[in-house]
């Protein structure tokens, strides 16, 4: 079908790294656990029995002043919107939306064969006369997200009421789902209006977005023909009874903290971010719209320290732009700047050794290979992979005699290590593997590095295999610290990070290393984690795991750091 073209799916994008700090989707605080407490006083009844929303309809229109047959409730926000286009829409009609704007908005007008019309508003206040310079006897529809997203730009009552005016035989699309976060709430305002729906959500400042209630309210003609044009029964019995408990006689006094707590964030937020070189808009929402020089390499930043933003691929006004909800408490507040902080301007880089600055498939892979083969097992470098890939394996002493093991040769680890350390060092004037070893980088690449930031070495080497390294390679005037298999316990155990981080004195810290266990080290140190694949892995198959692991970024080489480093 001819309106389908083009169409896809919503689906935001995501990035392939554990999250457990979502700021992507600008949903609101997490509600008292005591809301479940209205589902149970209900009884089963509420989930036997088809869900009725007038009682919620009635307690939103005496909140109000309005009449219960002039509000709608529905499925969240979007089953309000897509209902109002729904009845005034069709071919030969058209819709004016702003552009930039909630996208649902265009999505659901398509499905209704309808011309849509874009005008920009990027910047500054709402394009009033703009849009009504694109109106004709054939607009049905303007729609007018405020706050906007995924900008935070405001509109005033004159606005409202000049489009109203303006363009009568219109329906006003009145979107306020963040509105509980701007200076003025046009609730009022829009309410007044003979030709304007207001659309609201429970789903942002009132922490309900999984209960999926919204509600519509405007003249009762409209609110009629919306009721027809959905399903009768859209919200579930729960939701409603949860919702009923939750609105109560108003805004409840922990969201009403919320929403204070936020725009203290959300002017400490925008002052950061201008101080680190992006450019925010001056939101009024509980989210900060930015456009940052590499808008991607951030998200990416942000993905590896476990915190999901939104950016907008495809969306040619957005390019370069990333939204990032307020999350509204001090301590996820603070993580958020400080990650921030750490993928824009770090302090330090970490570096893992093995496979990540020194080529090691012919020195300690070889070593396990062999060593095996003396005590009667078999390894491969594939089992060596695998073992790495799934974790504890930053000892390879110990990985080696646990490949051992494996096979049921029951040999004492000590046994396994002298063997390992013969091959690996050489003996009785026959040089060892470790002479095959070669730098996986340059020295002027470690020099353009430090003349930005600190560097160290975080490796499961030995101290003396190490140290002995960098200066052979003349490196080691380069690095500040080097810490160790001595200084602690081995990766994945964030400590090792930790002690490198607070030997350099610094805060704000990027990790490179080959394996899942420095990835996850580095994650649990604070810093931010950063993949390189090891020369005799398979590229695909490392990048899925260092991705699982966390890794903000997957690099081919660790020289292409520089790609993303300022």
């Amino acid at each position: 079908h001819p309106m389908m073209e083009g169409l896809t799916e919503y689906r935001p994008p995501r990035h392939g790294a554990p999250i457990d700090l979502n700021l992507d989707g600008n949903e609101g605080p997490c509600p008292p656990a005591s809301l479940i407490d209205a589902v149970v006083e209900a009884g089963a009844k509420t989930i036997r029995r088809y869900p009725d929303a007038q009682a919620l309809e009635g307690q939103i229109a005496k909140l109000y002043g309005l009449d219960p047959n002039e509000v709608l409730v529905t499925a969240g926000a979007d089953d309000a919107i897509a209902r109002a286009l729904r009845v005034v829409l069709g071919p030969g009609r058209k819709v004016i939306v702003t552009q930039p704007t909630f996208e649902m908005i265009e999505r659901y007008a398509k499905f209704t064969g309808c011309t849509v019309v874009h005008v920009p508003w990027m910047e500054g206040s709402f394009p009033t006369d703009a849009v009504l310079n694109k109106a004709n006897e054939r607009t049905a529809l303007v729609a007018v997200v405020t706050p906007n997203n995924p900008t935070g730009l405001v509109a005033k009552p004159k606005d409202l009421r000049q489009l109203s005016a303006g363009v009568p035989q219109a329906l006003i699309l009145v979107d306020l789902a963040y509105t509980e976060f701007a200076d003025e709430n046009l609730t009022a305002c829009a309410l007044e209006l003979p030709n304007a729906v207001t659309v609201r959500s429970m789903s942002k400042a009132w922490g309900m977005a999984g209960l999926r209630v919204g509600w519509a309210a405007g003249p009762r003609r409209v609110i009629s023909w919306m009721r027809a044009a959905g399903h009768p029964y859209a919200v579930s019995g729960p939701s409603i009874q949860m919702a009923l408990a939750r609105i109560g006689d108003g805004l409840p006094q922990d969201v009403a903290c919320f929403i204070d707590r936020v725009r203290e964030e959300r002017v400490v937020l925008i002052d950061l971010l201008r101080r680190l070189g992006a450019k925010p808009l001056p939101s009024q929402s509980n989210f900060v719209l930015a456009r940052f020089a590499d808008s991607c390499w951030v998200r990416d930043g942000l993905a590896g320290m476990g915190i999901a933003v939104r950016s907008f691929p495809g969306r040619e006004c957005l390019d370069g732009c990333l939204r990032i909800t307020l999350p509204g408490d001090e301590f996820s507040f603070g993580r958020l700047v400080r990650a921030i902080e750490t993928a824009i301007d770090p302090q330090a880089i970490l570096f893992d050794m093995d496979d990540t600055m020194v080529d090691v498939t012919d020195s300690y892979r070889l070593a396990t290979v062999a060593t095996a083969d003396y005590f009667g097992a078999r390894a491969t470098y594939d089992d060596i992979t695998a073992a790495k890939a799934a974790g504890s394996a930053n000892n390879d002493w110990e990985l080696t005699w646990r490949l051992i093991q494996g096979q049921g040769a029951n040999v004492p680890f000590d046994e396994v290590k002298e063997r390992f350390e013969i091959l690996y060092q050489g003996r009785d004037g026959k040089p060892g593997l470790r002479f095959s070893e070669r730098l996986l980088s340059t020295r002027a690449l470690f020099e353009r590095l430090s003349a930005r930031v600190k560097l160290g070495v975080v490796t499961g080497r030995p101290r003396g295999d190490a140290v002995r390294f960098l200066s052979e390679q003349n490196i080691d005037d380069l690095f500040d610290t080097v810490v160790s298999m001595e200084d602690g316990p081995p990766k994945p155990d964030p400590s090792p990070v930790r002690l490198a981080m607070t030997r350099l004195g610094v805060v704000r810290a990027w990790m490179v290393g080959d394996t899942p266990d420095d990835i996850r080290a580095a994650r649990g140190a604070g810093a931010l984690p950063i993949g390189v694949i090891a020369p005799a892995d398979d590229p695909e198959t490392a990048r899925a795991a260092l991705t699982g692991a966390g890794a903000a970024r997957v690099f081919e080489r660790i020289s292409d750091i520089e790609e993303v480093i300022r």
